[in-house]
């Protein structure tokens, strides 16, 4: 999906993993549910500021396309969410795509976004 000129098209790259909490290690196990449930290419999780928890897969429509990421948080906006604590990403990509880390900078400058394999290792930690 070519990306707008308002979303960036830098594909974040993430640092060394960060330790997991518990609550992170569980954004992860909603991610990947979410990617394999329909077998999709990634799947996706955030936690918003009062705890609750949003999972979603990425949507390629011929009149529709998000990443898994932007789906999540588009889910958490909807139900009333104002700020994300944290986020996870299972893909088979290495980097962050642009759109997805964009969506959640609109709700919070500072959230870890994790990176994880589809089989659960996280491969780094996008901070900024």
């Amino acid at each position: 999906m070519p990306e707008s000129p308002t979303v960036p098209a830098a594909r974040p790259t993430p640092t060394d993993p960060a330790e997991l909490s518990a609550e992170d290690a569980k954004l992860v196990v909603l991610a990947r549910g979410a990617r394999g449930r329909v077998g999709a290419v990634e799947g996706a999780a955030v936690r918003d500021q009062d705890g609750r928890t949003y999972a979603a897969a990425s949507v390629a429509l011929p009149s529709l396309t998000l990443t898994a990421l932007q789906l999540a948080v588009a889910s958490a906006v909807a139900a009333g969410a104002s700020r994300l604590e944290a986020a996870v990403v299972v893909t088979e990509a290495s980097t962050l795509d642009g759109a997805g880390h964009a969506a959640v900078r609109d709700l919070a400058a500072d959230a870890p976004i994790h990176v994880a394999a589809p089989d659960g290792t996280i491969l780094g930690t996008v901070v900024a």
